[in-house]
């Protein structure tokens, strides 16, 4: 019978100075503890959290390092409870939400989200359905016009702009990354049918039934669990890629989205305001463990009442490319979740990071600078790290991913051999 996991703590040298992990880790699953133990030690790890569920036990519980902010008079350092903003490994939370109004029958995901919101309609995007938006194939993942330094925590301002915007790609024809746009999309949508906003929506009938600490759109009264973000800064000589040159080119998506959607990303997201806000595609407050968690609610006939064939389309790639018109290389995506993409050696991404190397059967999210959340139904594994320092590339850098590859040598470890 596999064990429970047990007691775990360690004190590393890292740049910073010394920190502790601590936490719980299951027999037979050290492998995760050390891979996460060597972030800090060799890969300039500041602040982070582990959390893996293995056929419904916990095996891996693991957080450290310190929390950042301008207002500390000393160094504070992470405990079980510290949450720090997700970026992207929000959007399947996002999703979630539009899965369980679509059982309910309140959304057709099949249909045009004009038929819910008809001022969108304009602009040649009569044709655009909510699967388009959820698989990143709807055609808008930037605003061409020029948009307010505080837009993304505005959503009647950027709903109505997203209503008068026109297509940057054939809404379809084209998968390309939509970095926030969609998430407010699918947000509005939410608010017309059901009346709620999306922060509390998930709130009430996601993270309050699951016990999660988990919010899209954090209260007032959890600032002080809060980590502050460390913005990456990409090394002198790194070599191009071809996002990096598409910048260069005003009239690109790529060039709009970096230079036209405010200063949320580089300076909201450390502030009360920046995590106070909905962005349904960006703004997530939690953990590894309660992020974990939601993986793990993603079950047929679980505590969401999810049916089986939800849940089995989270898995199925409606949506792939060789070039996604946003990232400028290859991707997948289901219905609100990113899918195994295996870029390696790629040109000028083999050093970056532009890789998920998950199962083909598992579904799940990366966020900007590193963090993660998948679920494997074969392997009946939920996994998730948070941290603050943000690194390289689009989707996993080697932090993440090889606490993904040491879970998955330790389950193949403990399977019993023919």
């Amino acid at each position: 019978m596999a064990k429970d996991a047990a007691p775990w703590t360690r004190t590393l040298e890292t740049q910073d100075g010394p920190v502790s992990v601590s936490g719980r880790v299951a027999p037979g699953f050290e492998a995760v503890a050390e891979a996460f133990c060597a972030n800090f030690t060799i890969r300039a790890e500041a602040g982070a959290a582990v959390h893996a569920q293995h056929r419904g036990r916990e095996v891996v519980s693991l957080s450290g390092g310190r929390i950042a902010s301008p207002a500390d008079a000393a160094p504070r350092f992470w405990s079980d409870d510290t949450i720090c903003v997700i970026f992207s490994a929000t959007k399947p939370a996002t999703a979630l939400c539009m899965h369980l109004l679509s059982q309910r029958g309140q959304v057709d995901l099949d249909a045009p989200v004009g038929a819910v919101w008809p001022a969108f309609a304009a602009q040649g995007k009569e044709q655009i359905t909510l699967r388009m938006v959820l698989d990143h194939s709807a055609g808008i993942p930037v605003l061409c016009e020029p948009l307010k330094t505080d837009c993304l925590c505005d959503h009647a301002y950027m709903a109505e702009r997203l209503a008068a915007a026109t297509p940057v790609f054939a809404p379809g024809r084209t998968t390309a990354y939509h970095p926030v746009t969609g998430g407010f999309i699918l947000a509005e949508v939410m608010r017309r049918v059901d009346g709620r906003s999306l922060g509390r929506f998930f709130a009430e009938e996601i993270a309050e039934p699951l016990g999660l600490d988990f919010w899209i759109g954090l209260p007032d009264a959890l600032e002080a669990r809060v980590a502050h973000i460390r913005h990456f800064v990409p090394q002198k000589g790194g070599g191009s890629t071809p996002f990096g040159e598409a910048l260069r080119d005003p009239g690109s998506p790529q060039s709009r989205f970096f230079f036209n959607h405010g200063d949320w990303m580089a300076k909201g997201v450390n502030t009360r305001a920046g995590r106070r806000a909905e962005i349904g595609a960006a703004s997530g407050v939690t953990n590894a463990r309660n992020l974990a968690a939601l993986f793990e609610a993603m079950r047929p006939d679980g505590l969401l009442g999810l049916d089986v064939e939800t849940v089995a389309s989270f898995a199925q790639a409606t949506s792939a490319t060789h070039r996604d018109g946003m990232l400028l290389q290859p991707t997948r995506f289901g219905p609100g979740f990113m899918l195994r993409m295996d870029n390696r050696g790629g040109p000028g991404r083999a050093p970056r990071g532009d890789s998920f190397l998950i199962p083909p059967q598992a579904f799940g999210h990366v966020g900007a600078g590193g963090s993660f959340g998948f679920r494997d139904p074969v392997a009946d594994l939920s996994m998730a790290y948070t941290m603050t320092q943000m690194g390289p590339g689009f989707l996993l850098n080697p932090r993440g991913q090889t606490l993904i590859d040491a879970a998955y040598r330790c389950i193949s470890a403990a399977a019993p051999q023919p």
